[in-house]
């Protein structure tokens, strides 16, 4: 993995395509004006992936480089703005960082700079990309929130050395030992961070991975919780882990001091 050094919001992205291409999609000026004449440049569209407002779209929403592919990403500081500690939030198989969208009110309001990425690669590379960008607005630290592969990977990521920003707590909700190139049951033995893990007791194998995982772990400050139910990943926070995963991060990885 390597470090990744740039990145551009979506709107910028898109304005620059616009520039470039003339009207028959080629590059340079057109046909169609008096010589000399520039042709008229399309406002860019808002970027909302389908779950933001399109004032958050323009605020927020982001791109940033990977070494597999460009990444995703919709970034908002605390509500109170200068936020020292970003939450980033990396989805299960088959979702997107819209997943995340409806649990970020309360993580801003707490003081929390949040950023939900959608994984077009391996989840840890994508976690390393993002913490580049973060540093650039000021974060020192990083909480990493992950629901099924997006747990596994911030697990591995978070037991990464030289990240560009250090991570200080991983919550895993529902991340299985392994997904892909990914093995959480290796980086947990490594993994020095406090770390929750978390699933729902009817959920397959997940229960079984979470306990697992949590013994194997190394750190002196680790949780677990087993709920009832079957939901999966991300739904958990609005399924009673919600409170037990802010408390947890108010402990280990408040947003001051």
């Amino acid at each position: 993995m390597k470090r990744i050094g740039w990145f551009m919001p979506v709107s910028a992205a898109l304005a620059l395509l616009l520039v470039g291409c003339g009207p028959d999609g080629g590059a340079g000026g057109g046909t169609g004006g008096a010589a000399g004449e520039a042709a008229p440049v399309p406002s860019a569209s808002v970027v909302t992936y389908g779950c933001l407002t399109a004032e958050q779209g323009a605020k927020g929403a982001i791109t940033v480089p990977s070494d597999i592919s460009s990444v995703d990403g919709y970034y908002r500081d605390s509500d109170a703005g200068g936020a020292g500690v970003a939450i980033v939030f990396s989805h299960q198989n088959g979702g997107s960082l819209c997943d995340w969208v409806p649990y970020l009110d309360g993580f801003t309001r707490a003081g929390y700079a949040v950023l939900p990425f959608t994984a077009n690669g391996d989840v840890a590379t994508g976690i390393e990309s993002v913490a580049g960008y973060l540093k650039t607005k000021g974060v020192n630290r990083l909480v990493l929130i992950g629901a099924s592969k997006g747990g596994t990977g911030s697990l591995v990521a978070g037991a990464l050395p030289g990240l560009a920003v250090p991570v200080v707590a991983v919550v895993s909700l529902s991340g299985p030992e392994s997904f892909g190139g990914d093995n959480a049951a290796i980086a947990v033995k490594r993994l020095a961070t406090p770390v929750f893990f978390a699933a729902e007791e009817h959920d397959g194998t997940f229960p079984a991975d979470a306990r697992s995982l949590h013994a194997a772990a190394v750190s002196a400050d680790k949780q677990l919780k087993i709920y009832p139910g079957a939901n999966h990943g991300a739904a958990l926070l609005a399924d009673g882990a919600l409170p037990d995963v802010q408390a947890f991060l108010a402990r280990y990885a408040p947003p001051t001091g």
